[in-house]
């Protein structure tokens, strides 16, 4: 994630990373919770196994964010899109989202990604780039420019 972060504090964005075991994504919520501290005005979010943690995250009663950022968010396992999609916590994020994927992702058939995103999270956004997989490497300076525009969008004071 060195790059993501690194990448955002030159577009104005202040953030860090956030060390995970590997275990099933429930199992370290919690975890992630803690290290993120007090989320009221903060955006969270990570890459695949991450920004699945952090989604898990924003659906928990009072842990709500500012807004969650997803990179290649893994809906499914590789090769088994017809089995469970990794949605059923998403009508709990009351945040807006932020979705960037690349088209040909393994883990996420973009089309089912598409109707997840549209039925279960209207208030999301879904970037998506053609003839990319699971890392955004290529493409991660757009994808840096999404967030940093996103994240301030945020932050903007609203009224008048």
């Amino acid at each position: 994630m060195r790059p993501h972060v690194t990448g955002l504090a030159a577009r104005g964005v202040a953030a860090r990373a956030i060390d995970l075991p590997v275990r099933r994504a429930e199992d370290v919520v919690g975890i992630y919770a803690t290290a993120a501290g007090d989320l009221a005005h903060r955006v969270v979010g990570g890459h695949s196994y991450g920004g699945r943690v952090a989604s898990l995250v924003a659906a928990m009663p009072g842990h709500g964010p500012a807004g969650l950022v997803l990179f290649s968010y893994p809906l499914h396992r590789p090769g088994a899109p017809d089995r469970e999609l990794r949605t059923r916590h998403w009508p709990s994020i009351r945040c807006p989202v932020l979705f960037l994927s690349g088209e040909s992702d393994p883990f996420a058939r973009i089309d089912l990604l598409r109707g997840a995103v549209a039925e279960l999270l209207p208030a999301a956004t879904l970037v998506t780039w053609a003839r990319r997989g699971h890392t955004l490497a290529p493409v991660l300076d757009e994808a840096l420019d999404h967030v940093a525009a996103f994240v301030h969008e945020i932050a903007r004071p609203t009224g008048g």
